[in-house]
């Protein structure tokens, strides 16, 4: 596979896990401030698959295209902004893997509250208020991985 198709592949799997998680995050909070359970309910049913679906596939596609572009380049592993670049991805996933989960419960408790006709309860509530504190390190880790990538800063 030629270095640009596989810059290319880096560049949209980057695009994706910024676009995918800026867009679930407008679209979660707006459903949020509605305070409609209904709507919470299919925008969280919405952003669970898109997570799964987009962020998932350039979640597994972004750590393979890297190190084959490292490689290529000539960038060793060990370089300080490809080693800060795979902590922030840990990081990043750290606090992923936990808002997929807190998503689809809110969107359960959602629809739940639907069912039954009465408001969100305060487990919706306290899940809604981790979800937003897990975006913060986890979007901003993507946002420095991207940084690295076009800085390549010695550290």
């Amino acid at each position: 596979m030629s270095y640009l198709v596989l810059k290319f592949l880096h560049v949209v799997g980057a695009t994706v896990l910024l676009g995918t998680g800026s867009g679930i995050a407008f679209f979660m909070l707006m459903a949020h401030r509605s305070r409609d359970a209904a709507f919470i309910a299919r925008t969280a049913g919405t952003v669970v698959t898109a997570d799964l679906l987009f962020t998932a596939s350039a979640v597994v596609v972004q750590p393979i295209t890297g190190y084959v572009l490292a490689r290529e380049a000539g960038f060793p592993i060990g370089e300080g902004w490809i080693l800060a670049s795979l902590v922030l991805y840990g990081v990043a996933g750290l606090f992923w893997l936990p808002v997929v989960w807190m998503q689809a419960r809110m969107r359960d408790l959602a629809r739940a509250a639907v069912l039954v006709g009465e408001p969100l309860p305060p487990a919706y509530h306290t899940l809604f208020r981790w979800w937003f504190a897990f975006g913060i390190p986890g979007f901003g880790s993507v946002l420095a991985i991207v940084w690295l990538m076009i800085a390549k800063p010695v550290l």
